[in-house]
């Protein structure tokens, strides 16, 4: 009976050796490759952990320069983040705030720089949107009304394209263009939520422009207001 189960036991270890000479080495690799990827994509969520962590140590560096009014210190400290920190969504936000700073402090040409990064290497076009309309604000500011325009042919978050419709019309209008712009408003007035007090004024610019928007029935303002 001994002998019977050795000899069986030999059998199989024969044909487990068989088995590992034909597969073994593709067996290894395609552990080494599984072990590899999942080592890979843990260290991959450390390091963008790790990188979000010291990013938003130098975000709120630079939020305390923003408040002190400090425009040369909230530039170089974006632009350390920039470099260290590119894709961190502490980096896109920092570079708006930065840019806020260095326009209420006339650096202008330093803003603008600022913003066209943030509008070319935002992770969301959320914020890329906000820069580009920010950008187009500025451009408008200093007469570059096809360069403002294109920024927002750019701007592609449905967030906001009221925003967006909205400064078309102030650049169509600052270029003389009033059927362009009314058109523009009239978008902007309509892609609006009626709560958003931002609405009023875009009425107001219709109104301006003799097209003032109908008053909305009161079965409307009350579905408005659910």
């Amino acid at each position: 009976m001994a002998t019977h189960l050795d000899l069986e036991e030999q059998e199989q270890l024969d044909q487990l050796k068989s088995f590992w000479k034909q597969y073994g080495n593709l067996i290894t690799w395609v552990l080494i490759a599984v072990l590899g990827a999942y080592a890979a994509w843990n260290g991959w969520n450390w390091w963008q952990r790790d990188q979000a962590v010291k990013a938003g140590a130098m975000y709120d560096e630079l939020d305390r320069a923003a408040q002190a009014g400090d425009a040369d210190k909230a530039g170089r400290v974006f632009a350390d983040m920039r470099e260290r920190f590119p894709r961190t969504a502490f980096t896109a936000q920092g570079a708006l705030l930065a840019a806020r700073t260095q326009f209420d402090k006339g650096q202008i040409d330093n803003a603008r720089a600022t913003l066209a990064w943030v509008a070319e290497n935002a992770g969301e076009a959320e914020i890329q949107t906000v820069a580009r309309l920010r950008l187009a604000g500025a451009l408008l500011d200093e007469k570059k009304f096809d360069e403002a325009l294109k920024q927002l042919d750019a701007a592609t978050a449905k967030e906001f394209e009221a925003l967006v419709a909205d400064r078309r019309g102030d650049i169509l209008l600052a270029q003389g263009k009033k059927d362009e712009a009314r058109a523009a408003y009239a978008s902007a007035w309509k892609g609006m939520d009626a709560r958003v007090e931002y609405r009023r004024l875009i009425d107001a610019k219709l109104t301006a422009l003799g097209a003032a928007p109908e008053p909305a029935s009161p079965a409307a303002s009350a579905a408005a207001g659910q």
